[in-house]
């Protein structure tokens, strides 16, 4: 499944980069004249870092197990848990594989139906697309923040843990296609699906629609304010290109700074915070008076500030807290004086 998922996105990708050379210029200097220009170098090279099956576009350098274990400790573990179990959160990313699948390259437990779910190792068929996605989409809340080395030293961690790789393995762009043969599930894939022959029957069949549409566009949902920041700033986290650009939640609006400085229990409405934090009770998380409690004193104002700003998890449970990357230095040591308030 992930090397037909793969597949689409470099079909998808080849008619996009055909579309930025061909059809942009075209359009700038035929029926539109002055409108769109052709895409710099540059540009086209930010956006193409896709890693297709056969490793076209993986980029050099190389990652240790060791190193990986390093960089999941920090950034993966209070997500996808620390031996890749998962938590609360996500599900798992390693078990339900052994070592006759490695030499098949076929999952048992996928139709034996005697593992409680499918991990991402059991339907991992293409090295590829677990590199492109790390590289691309994680940490979730830090998305293309990993070195090329770090998304290495993660895949080969990740694969230790599926007991595939030893310890003491440095995975790199010389020896991937290698480490390919290795997976459990690499022989799983199917071809029957209209996806895979762009000339083969398609998994739909719909008529296309282009009349009668609709001239008058009402929103009908829309990001609530407490939900502002809580995962950073979305317009950071979407390609330059593209229809969808994400709106911008850096910043709370106008109106919003201005309540922040004087209602911190406004602030913390407006964030989320309630939303797991009751003031003299646990909700998803610890009450506000336990915090206040643990954290206690005015020298700890700083200590639950970075907590507040970095977000993680592990001080209370395995729940991860968001981080409120959106906040000024200032509103966030502001929430924590307010925190502190609340002790018994």
């Amino acid at each position: 499944m992930s090397r037909f998922i793969s597949r689409a996105s470099w079909f998808a990708g080849l008619l996009a980069a055909t579309l930025l050379y061909a059809t942009v210029p075209a359009l700038a200097q035929g029926k539109y004249p002055g409108i769109g220009r052709a895409a710099t170098p540059a540009e086209v090279k930010a956006w193409d870092i896709d890693v297709r099956p056969d490793f076209t576009g993986l980029p050099k350098g190389s990652g240790s197990v060791a190193k990986g274990q390093a960089v999941w400790d920090t950034k993966c573990a209070s997500c996808h848990g620390t031996f890749g179990e998962s938590n609360e959160v996500f599900t798992p990313i390693v078990g339900g594989t052994t070592p006759e699948d490695i030499k098949t390259g076929h999952v048992k437990a996928l139709t034996s139906g005697d593992y409680p779910q499918r991990t991402t190792l059991m339907k991992l068929s293409s090295l590829s697309s677990l590199w492109d996605y790390i590289n691309r989409a994680m940490p979730w809340n830090a998305p293309k923040s990993l070195s090329t080395d770090e998304v290495y030293a993660v895949v080969a961690y990740i694969l230790h843990l599926g007991d595939i790789l030893p310890a003491d393995f440095t995975l790199s762009d010389a020896n991937i296609r290698e480490v390919q043969g290795k997976l459990p599930n690499r022989n799983g894939v199917t071809q029957l699906h209209g996806l895979w022959d762009l000339n083969g029957k398609p998994d739909v069949q719909n008529t296309a629609c282009m009349k009668n549409c609709a001239t008058e566009i009402k929103v009908t949902s829309s990001l609530p304010e407490h939900a502002r920041g809580a995962h950073g700033n979305l317009a950071d986290q979407n390609r330059l290109v593209g229809p969808a650009h994400g709106t911008s939640t850096a910043e709370p609006k106008a109106t919003e700074t201005k309540a922040v400085k004087t209602d911190p229990k406004s602030l913390a409405q407006q964030q989320g915070c309630l939303a797991c934090h009751g003031l003299t009770s646990k909700v998803v998380g610890p009450g506000f008076n336990e915090v206040a409690a643990r954290y206690k004193g005015q020298q700890q104002a700083a200590k639950l500030a970075d907590k507040i700003r970095r977000g993680g998890s592990g001080s209370w449970g395995a729940i991860p807290m968001p981080p409120q990357t959106g906040l000024k230095d200032e509103d966030i040591r502001l929430l924590a004086d307010w925190i502190l308030g609340q002790s018994p």
